[in-house]
């Protein structure tokens, strides 16, 4: 019976590699193939300075945490941890890029996103508080786009830039919120990421995916039991996109 059922997991092992790299060749093939034909829209990047397009954001993002003075003051004994949640998201937005070089363009990507940011407050009674902070947010990206030679219908490039962001909705001014965690309602961050751009014969699709981190502090409210702990908060959000041009 051992031995019949170390056969079985041999077979199961070998189909699952067999399996594996059939997928693996089968993409390769497809690779290769969209970067050897014929090219579409051969003219796409010379033709015109400035080209237009739309943009689809999927999201995961997280606070960053410093701890204050308070945190190990008596106040607080039995907090042990804040602990950030990874939490998903989206945006959408439209996209100006201008060409300044074969090689180079600017872009802005004026867009609205929609984050859910999550703290985990545990305490050394084995409970936690878990603190969810939605926001949506109007950012502006604005980046500069390094390409490389163009390949049958496939370029990559790399992408960076800053976003300024600011929340476009007014709760602070119709709720109260003096027992919950708060964050001001701008702000900025670093971005960096890569893509590539696919040549189809009526548009140009770029999958990208980019990190986005907040350089300056988030943390609004100091004076409450979830604010007092924390000195600090900033974004961290990793970011797939699917643009269209």
């Amino acid at each position: 019976m051992q031995t019949a059922d170390i056969r079985n997991k041999l077979y199961l092992h070998r189909t699952k590699v067999v399996v594996i790299w059939f997928l693996l060749f089968s993409g390769m093939c497809q690779a290769q193939g969209f970067l050897y034909a014929r090219k579409n829209n051969p003219f796409y990047d010379e033709k015109r300075k400035i080209t237009y397009g739309f943009l689809i954001g999927l999201h995961t993002t997280a606070y960053q945490v410093n701890y204050s003075d308070q945190f190990v003051t008596p106040a607080f004994d039995t907090l042990f941890a804040v602990t950030p949640e990874w939490k998903p998201g989206f945006s959408l937005g439209f996209i100006v890029n201008y060409r300044a070089h074969e090689f180079l363009d600017f872009r802005i990507t004026p867009k609205v996103a929609f984050y859910e940011h999550s703290l985990i407050y545990r305490f050394t009674d084995g409970t936690s508080d878990r603190e969810l902070v939605e926001t949506t947010m109007v950012e502006f990206p604005m980046l500069v786009k390094y390409k490389s030679m163009r390949r049958g219908n496939v370029r990559m490039y790399m992408i960076g830039g800053i976003k300024p962001g600011i929340e476009a909705s007014g709760k602070k001014e119709i709720e109260n919120v003096s027992d919950q965690l708060e964050v001001t309602p701008f702000n900025f961050s670093v971005e960096a990421g890569l893509g590539f751009d696919l040549y189809f014969p009526l548009f140009k699709f770029s999958p990208e995916i980019r990190f986005s981190r907040g350089v300056i502090n988030h943390l609004d409210n100091t004076t409450n039991k979830f604010g007092a702990p924390l000195s600090r908060i900033n974004t961290n959000t990793v970011t797939v996109y699917l643009l269209f041009q």
